[in-house]
C-alpha cells in the first residue's frame, strides 16, 4: 500500500510544475486585462502636470531638476553641441527613433569636430533596436554591454547585473544623471526626473563612467584624474555588481533611519527588500509621515502586482500610497525632512539595489529638497490615494494573484 504512494521528490516536482503553470496563466491574464484597460482608458489629452526646470545652488555647484523629457533632452543636446574636448554618454535604452537619431547625429557631429566621444549602452535593453543603429561613425568609441556577460560562471552574482545607468558628462564641466532613457516616448509621455550638475561634483559622475569603461575595456582605457573636493553634501553613489558593491541601498537605509518628520518617495517599481520595508515601518512607528507615489499601471505590470503584495502592511502602518494616473511615472527620487534628497537610476527593488549597475546622486541641501517637495506636491495632483478600506475590499481573485506571484519577488 505505502509503496504505491508517490515519492516526496515527485510530489515536489508536481507542485512546482503546477505553480509554474498557474504563474504563467496569472501573468498572461494580468497582462491581457491590463492592455484592455489601457486601450479603453487611453491617454489624457492634456498630458500630465509638468514642473519647469529649476536650478538650485548646492555646496558643490549648480543643480537643475528636470521633470519633462523634452526639456532635459534639449539641454543634453545643447551640451553635446557645445563640447570641445570629450563626451561620456551612457544610457540603458537608446531608441532608434527620432529622438535617438537626434542624439546620434549630435554625438557624430561632435566627433567630426575633434571631440573624443565614448558611448555605452546595454545590449539586452536594446534587443528590439536594430544593431546597425549603434554603428556610430569614426571617432566614437562604443562599449556594448553584453546581453549575457556571465561566461562560464552563470551563477556568479558578480556577472548578472544590467547596465541600468543614464549618464552624460561633457568636458568634465557639466553632467546629467537620472531616470530618463533616450527615446521619443520618454520625451513627452513619461513622467521622469533627471538632474543636471555643474561644479566639482561633475568629477564624481565622470569618474563613475571612467571606472566602468576601464573595467570592461582594459584594452582601450580612459585616463582618469583625481579630485581635491571631499565635501560630503553632494555625493555620487554607484552600484558595481562586479565588485559586489551596492552603496545605494545603504544610502537609503541610513537616510530613512535619520528621518524625524517626513519621507517622500517616488518609485517607478516599488518592491522593497526586508530591511528597507522594516525601516519604513519603523519610521512610521516613531511618527514620521511616509508618502509614496507609484504608477497606477506601469510598463511592467507584473512588477505592479509584486508591489501590491506590500500594500497591506504599509497601509496598516499609516503609510500613504498614491497612484499616478494615465501616464507612466518612471522617476526614482526621495526627499527626507526637507534636508536630504536623492535622484538617480536605481529603483527600490532587488534588481536595482543589489543587482544592476546604477548611479544615484545624494544631496544634503534644503533648497534642492524644497524644490523636489514642490515637484512631489504637483505630482500628487495627478494621483489617486489608495485607502486602507479600499485595499481591504479588493477582489479575492486579486488576493490570489498576489499570493501566487509572491515567490517572484527575489527575482525583481
Amino acid at each position: 500500500m505505502w509503496s504505491s504512494l508517490p515519492s516526496p521528490r515527485r510530489v515536489a516536482w508536481e507542485v512546482l510544475k503546477s505553480w509554474c503553470v498557474a504563474v504563467v496563466a496569472a501573468v498572461a491574464g494580468i497582462m491581457g486585462t491590463t492592455k484592455i484597460r489601457k486601450v479603453l482608458r487611453g491617454k489624457r489629452a492634456d498630458g500630465f502636470p509638468v514642473t519647469p526646470p529649476a536650478t538650485v545652488q548646492t555646496a558643490r555647484g549648480a543643480a537643475t531638476v528636470y521633470t519633462y523629457g523634452d526639456h532635459v533632452f534639449d539641454d543634453m543636446i545643447a551640451a553635446i553641441d557645445a563640447a570641445e574636448h570629450r563626451i561620456f554618454f551612457e544610457s540603458f535604452i537608446i531608441k532608434g527613433d527620432a529622438e535617438g537619431r537626434r542624439f546620434k547625429a549630435s554625438l557624430q557631429a561632435a566627433a567630426e569636430r575633434g571631440v573624443r566621444v565614448h558611448v555605452v549602452y546595454d545590449a539586452f535593453a536594446n534587443l528590439v533596436v536594430p544593431r546597425r543603429f549603434f554603428a556610430f561613425g569614426p571617432g566614437i568609441q562604443v562599449l556594448r554591454y553584453p546581453a549575457y556577460s556571465a561566461g562560464l560562471r552563470p551563477l556568479s552574482p558578480r556577472r548578472w547585473g544590467r547596465d541600468h545607468r543614464k549618464i552624460l558628462v561633457v568636458d568634465d564641466t557639466v553632467g546629467f544623471v537620472g531616470g530618463y532613457n533616450v527615446g521619443s516616448l520618454y520625451a513627452t509621455q513619461w513622467r521622469d526626473t533627471h538632474l543636471r550638475i555643474s561644479g566639482s561634483a561633475v568629477w564624481d559622475l565622470a569618474n563613475a563612467f571612467v571606472d566602468f569603461w576601464n573595467m570592461l575595456r582594459p584594452d582601450a582605457p580612459i585616463q582618469g584624474s583625481g579630485s581635491t573636493d571631499w565635501d560630503p553634501r553632494v555625493r555620487i553613489h554607484r552600484n558595481v555588481p562586479r565588485q559586489l558593491v551596492f552603496p545605494i541601498r545603504g544610502m537609503y537605509l541610513e537616510a530613512i533611519d535619520r528621518a524625524t518628520r517626513h519621507i517622500h518617495i517616488t518609485a517607478a517599481y516599488f518592491i522593497p527588500d526586508h530591511d528597507i520595508l522594516e525601516s519604513l515601518l519603523q519610521a512610521r512607528q516613531r511618527g514620521v509621515e511616509v508618502t509614496i507615489i507609484v504608477p497606477e499601471i506601469s510598463n511592467h505590470v507584473v512588477t505592479d502586482w509584486l508591489s501590491r503584495g506590500f500594500y497591506g502592511r504599509l497601509l496598516a502602518a499609516g503609510v500613504r500610497i498614491h497612484r499616478y494616473r494615465d501616464h507612466m511615472v518612471h522617476a526614482k527620487t526621495c526627499t527626507i525632512d526637507g534636508e536630504w534628497s536623492t535622484i538617480g537610476t536605481a529603483n527600490i527593488d532587488r534588481l536595482s539595489l543589489s543587482g544592476n549597475y546604477e548611479v544615484n546622486v545624494e544631496v544634503v541641501d534644503p533648497g534642492l529638497a524644497a524644490h523636489l517637495e514642490d515637484v512631489f506636491a504637483r505630482d500628487l495632483t495627478n494621483c489617486t490615494e489608495l485607502t486602507r478600506a479600499e485595499w481591504e475590499r479588493r477582489w479575492i481573485v486579486s488576493r490570489a494573484c498576489e499570493l501566487l506571484l509572491r515567490p517572484l519577488r527575489p527575482l525583481l
